[in-house]
């Protein structure tokens, strides 16, 4: 049984042609698949449908066998901001999905901050955002998304504000902090070498469609070295092609 399957799922808005045209999709337990595409593709309106933010109009998306209707506790979800609170701490920005639900435990606390540690930001756990760079707060946003424990992640965009280094730092937390924890992820990007990078599958989308499927097969773990292997600009010259064709 596949983790997350996508079955002939259309959604439209009104008075447009579909945003999101017959996709069939699987995603096995444990793996990392990046949806890439141009912008207006629908990968990120695929992508909070998969959420429950959206509803297809036929078709059905089922996670772990049951169909999903609504959102719930079994996705994070981290957007291309990192939307925090401002008058919150780091900390308390983590716990922030707790909160809502109950009021957090110690033990709450102490996972909060072993996450915060994970990610490089335990001596920041008493700082509010203004006093983060952007790094840190899409690092915050992170162990937000991932406090309680779903087994699904969906990213969309998320570290497309950042600069190159910090950005290939927020990859590399996002490998290591999944791959600890067994987390499924959907991440949607518009950057080939992202993708290619942080994904074990691809899909190409176009016209809300997806019309390729490619199965990256690069060591691990993987580096930042990993990129300028022969391997990994074979990939980026297929994927690059796949996208200039469109859906040809």
């Amino acid at each position: 049984m596949e983790f997350l399957k996508i079955e002939q799922v259309f959604f439209t808005y009104p008075s447009r042609p579909p945003v999101i045209n017959g996709v069939d999709w699987s995603v096995p337990v444990g793996e990392i698949h990046c949806l890439l595409g141009r912008s207006g593709c629908g990968k990120t309106t695929l992508l909070k449908l998969v959420a429950g933010l959206l509803k297809p109009q036929s078709g059905r998306i089922l996670l772990q066998g049951s169909e999903l209707l609504h959102p719930g506790p079994q996705q994070g979800f981290m957007f291309q901001s990192p939307t925090l609170l401002e008058w919150h701490t780091a900390l308390a920005n983590v716990l922030l999905p707790v909160s809502l639900q109950r009021r957090p435990t110690q033990q709450d606390e102490a996972c909060a901050l072993q996450l915060l540690e994970q990610l490089g930001l335990a001596a920041h756990a008493q700082h509010h955002p203004g006093q983060l760079s952007g790094g840190q707060q899409s690092r915050v946003a992170l162990a937000r998304a991932l406090i309680l424990a779903p087994p699904l992640l969906l990213l969309d965009e998320p570290f497309a504000a950042l600069d190159a280094i910090t950005r290939a730092e927020l990859q590399d937390d996002l490998l290591r902090t999944c791959r600890e924890r067994g987390t499924t992820v959907l991440f949607v990007t518009h950057d080939i070498n992202e993708a290619i990078y942080l994904g074990d599958h691809i899909a190409l989308m176009h016209e809300g469609r997806i019309v390729h499927d490619w199965t990256i097969e690069l060591t691990a773990p993987r580096t930042q070295a990993i990129r300028n292997g022969l391997a990994f600009n074979d990939y980026c010259t297929h994927v690059l092609a796949a996208m200039d064709r469109g859906h040809t």
